[in-house]
């Protein structure tokens, strides 16, 4: 196989934090989340003749269309699939392409490594669909992975900026009064989580405790409601404490750590005005909400000392498109 003479322009997608919402989300509970400044890139080169294929730089994998086996292979397939129905609608044709992506995410760091790199992979594909068709095609992708997605990795990281999500209906861009940008400290524990896992695993307690599990579903949604309330008046004090009841009723739920909780009282000790796990729980990763880049800083150095990673990220309060934004990703 040959290249022929096309490269399309860079795909980009940022990464996403849950800042409340997550599992709920899944049982059509509200959840609010952001694009953060991580995120991953891939480039496409149009080939002469099939199958198409991805690399992925980082993860040591070089995967083809069709080809059985790898989860990769069998998510690009789908996207691959999603791609040429969404063309023949108006009349266009994907043809073979040789893709090329780097993600600057740890995967199962419930910080939408998987989504972020679908999305970049899908703009590769086709620079010029809008981020709702991409966010559609990657749930194709999605589904490989975790099963039963609830498309809000998905429609952040094709969008960006902050946003209130709720299952099938469109999103609903959010800002903090007077336009001030949201900070964040966001750590790792350190431990891999599986979306899928923890997804059954909470669809399991539905099932075996249905009415306790579908009320603290209703304790996240009013949280929720809080915290939109809260970002709209630009109350970053009432955002924080919505962010640690959240995580009060997440732990209810089983899906905390002794290390999440470890994290949540230093990011508190150091400053934040609250703290959670973000995505599927179970390990992953801590988000805390911060007045400052400073604080954030503080919280981070906290962290550090602790023995967790982490890094600060600011929302900005005027969110361009994720495709036409710089995105620091891994060499």
């Amino acid at each position: 196989m040959s290249a022929v003479d096309e490269l399309r322009p860079l795909g980009l997608a940022c990464g996403k934090v849950i800042l409340l919402g997550e599992h709920a989300v899944v049982y059509g509970v509200p959840a609010i989340a952001v694009g953060i400044d991580r995120g991953a890139h891939a480039r496409a080169v149009g080939l002469a003749s099939g199958p198409s294929e991805l690399r992925v730089r980082g993860w040591d994998v070089h995967v083809r269309e069709h080809e059985e086996g790898p989860a990769l292979a069998r998510a690009f397939t789908e996207l691959l699939r999603a791609t040429r129905d969404s063309l023949a609608e108006r009349g266009a044709v994907l043809h073979p392409s040789r893709v090329e992506a780097a993600a600057d995410l740890p995967p199962g760091g419930g910080l939408g490594c998987s989504a972020a790199t679908g999305v970049a992979v899908a703009r590769a594909l086709d620079p010029l669909a809008s981020s709702s068709e991409i966010a559609s095609r990657v749930m194709a992708w999605e589904r490989v992975f975790h099963g039963n997605p609830s498309g809000v990795d998905a429609a952040v990281s094709a969008r960006g900026g902050c946003v209130y999500f709720e299952r099938g209906e469109p999103l609903v861009p959010l800002r903090l009064r007077g336009g001030a940008d949201l900070v964040l400290a966001v750590g790792s524990t350190g431990v891999g989580s599986s979306t899928k896992f923890m997804v059954e695993a909470v669809a399991a307690r539905l099932a075996a405790e249905p009415l306790a599990t579908r009320a603290r579903f209703e304790q996240i949604r009013r949280l929720v409601r809080s915290a939109r309330s809260a970002i709209e008046a630009g109350d970053l004090v009432a955002l924080g404490a919505a962010l640690s009841q959240n995580q009060v009723v997440l732990a209810e739920l089983a899906l905390s750590t002794p290390e999440i909780e470890r994290m949540c009282a230093v990011a508190a000790a150091a400053g934040a005005l609250g703290a959670k796990l973000t995505g599927a729980g179970g390990g992953g990763s801590v988000v805390a909400l911060v007045d400052s880049p400073e604080r954030g800083a503080a919280v981070v150095a906290a962290w550090g000392e602790a023995g967790f990673g982490g890094f600060v990220s600011r929302v900005r309060g005027q969110p361009e498109s994720a495709s036409a934004r710089s995105i620091e990703v891994a060499p």
